[in-house]
């Protein structure tokens, strides 16, 4: 109630100034007329808090008229805020990587020198596409033997189906068609192995060079590949990662981990203000040997703003520990009003000035104790421009 009888008492205020400027400040007009025009003067003065007490009755006092539109281009953010104070929230550096299926490493499948390049570094690729190719003698032996396997195929089938006619006009016994049958069935096998392996080898037409395919669909994100260079079996010539498929992998302490549940809330501040839920996916079951830290594995809402590689920060919420009303908040979020300790809550119409009453503060964050409850919508980012906004003079022009 103090707050409100404040604003109102600053409205009246700034209404009484804006009177005697119009009397004084019109180069001394005003001062030479007539007593008919001081009593015009009056009714002017007379008017201005009539008009202060129309435009509080336009809206709630407080309230910063603003829609989602403006709000987004003078960078006003907001965030849903959850319970838990500064002493329950767990805060961490975390780093954006490519989940494991988000991940392709296109390695050599044989010896042999790269003489084609399809794709180049940024490039998209689609699953199944080459990316380059080799020449290899591996590919013109693989291709060989697939070759000979289908030779010896239908050589097997023709003496399979003579065995058979003969067998059936009563010419030859039956351990010659057994014979017979034994082996198409050997080189059957053998020629489903030696085309197994010409496709895992990607191999041509033309069996002179064998293709380097892309796994999954998305952009090369490396490319060792040179034009003409000889690789061996195994070395790395792409990586292609699909940045729909990404993970957080956050560094906490033993301490912090075990308090940590898979399903937990958590949010991801991308350094501009902006943040983005998440929930935590799994932890490692085993701590960094250098850093002595475990890794929790968050899964993102949403994948704008987030590349593999970027360092952020990022904020749990452990269930455990989220009890009670109290709440946590940028600092920036706070701000001060005639003495008052006040934060922007979202409405239809705007943002709300509302007091609240604060409490301990670590790592930039600032507890609120009471005057606003979870579940609310608050301004995060850029709440100065609102408090320059709600104090600035009545009728003063944006």
């Amino acid at each position: 109630m103090a707050f409100t009888d404040n604003l109102t008492e600053r409205q009246k205020l700034i209404g009484g100034i804006a009177a005697a400027a119009l009397v004084f400040g019109g180069g001394g007009l005003l001062l030479g007329q007539s007593t008919g025009d001081s009593a015009k003067v009056e009714a002017t003065n007379t008017s201005a808090p009539a008009d202060a007490k129309a435009e509080e009755s336009a809206g709630p006092v407080g309230l910063v008229a603003m829609d989602a539109t403006r709000a987004k281009a003078t960078g006003v953010m907001t965030e849903t805020v959850a319970a838990g104070g500064v002493g329950g929230e767990v805060l961490a550096s975390a780093i954006v990587t490519a989940s494991p299926e988000g991940e392709a490493v296109l390695t050599a499948r044989a010896d042999g020198a790269v003489v084609r390049l399809n794709k180049r570094l940024g490039d998209y690729v689609r699953a199944g596409e080459s990316v380059a190719s080799l020449e290899s003698r591996e590919a013109a032996q693989i291709a060989a033997d697939s070759g000979a396997a289908r030779a010896r195929a239908g050589l097997a089938r023709s003496a399979y189906a003579r065995e058979k006619r003969l067998f059936d006009a009563r010419v030859t016994a039956r351990q010659d068609l057994e014979g017979a049958q034994a082996a198409l069935g050997e080189a059957e096998a053998e020629l489903r192995r030696t085309q197994a392996a010409a496709g895992a080898a990607k191999v041509s037409g033309d069996g002179r060079t064998l293709a380097v395919v892309s796994l999954i669909s998305g952009r090369v994100t490396k490319a060792n590949a040179t034009l003409g260079a000889y690789v061996t079996a195994g070395t790395e010539l792409f990586r292609v990662a699909d940045p729909s498929r990404i993970q957080i992998n956050a560094s906490v302490t033993p301490e912090d981990a075990r308090r940590v549940s898979p399903g937990d809330a958590a949010v991801i501040e991308l350094g501009n203000g902006e943040t983005r839920r998440a929930t935590v996916r799994s932890a490692t079951p085993s701590l960094d040997p250098e850093t002595r830290s475990a890794t929790l594995v968050l899964t993102p809402e949403g994948i704008g703003g987030l590349t593999p590689g970027l360092g952020l920060r990022v904020r749990i919420m452990p269930r455990n520990t989220a009890t009670g009303t109290r709440i946590a908040l940028p600092e920036e979020a706070v701000q001060s009003v005639n003495g008052r300790d006040i934060v922007f809550v979202q409405t239809a119409k705007g943002f709300q000035a509302t007091p609240v009453v604060t409490g301990a503060r670590s790592g930039g964050r600032i507890e609120i104790v009471s005057g606003v409850k979870p579940g609310m919508t608050i301004v995060t980012t850029n709440a100065f421009l609102l408090k320059a906004d709600l104090t600035k003079p009545a009728g003063e022009e944006e």
